[in-house]
């Protein structure tokens, strides 16, 4: 499984354990940054790059991080076809897997320490969609972009 990864420096702390995780599975990781938070960015702008690779299907599923996972988050899911879960707990992760086939995990480093992303990251890769019932949810919730 092919996954980009993203943060801004708020989320950095977290990026190192998420790494050594999607590594463990076997993960091809395309790494779109930052390399230190040391310097304040704008997380919008390594949100798009990870989305981006999403929406043209250059990557299987993207990881966001920030110190909230909230920007992140509302970045992820202004892109059609992105389901992006802020997850802070591992029910929550197996959840937006089982129904929800979320695509995007968000997680903040301010938030949540690495031992938990690490397990927050080993569910959401093991976790297959459930299908079924909520395969017409979602597709309800990609039409909302188009009827509001």
């Amino acid at each position: 499984m092919k996954i980009s990864i993203a943060c801004d420096h708020g989320g950095f702390a977290l990026k190192d354990a998420v790494k050594q995780t999607l590594k463990e599975h076997g993960c091809d990781i395309v790494d779109l940054g930052v390399d230190s938070e040391k310097t304040s960015v704008d997380y919008p702008d390594f949100a798009a790059k990870a989305l981006a690779m999403l929406k043209k299907g250059e990557c299987d599923r993207c990881i966001l991080l920030c110190g909230t996972g909230i920007g992140m988050s509302i970045c992820a899911n202004r892109v059609s076809g992105v389901r992006g879960a802020l997850c802070t707990e591992p029910f929550v992760a197996k959840m937006s897997r089982l129904h929800n086939d979320s695509n995007c995990l968000i997680m903040g480093a301010r938030v949540i320490g690495a031992g938990i992303a690490r397990e927050i990251v080993h569910i959401w890769l093991t976790t297959e969609f459930e299908g079924g019932r909520h395969k017409g949810r979602l597709e309800k919730i990609e039409d909302l972009s188009s009827k509001i």
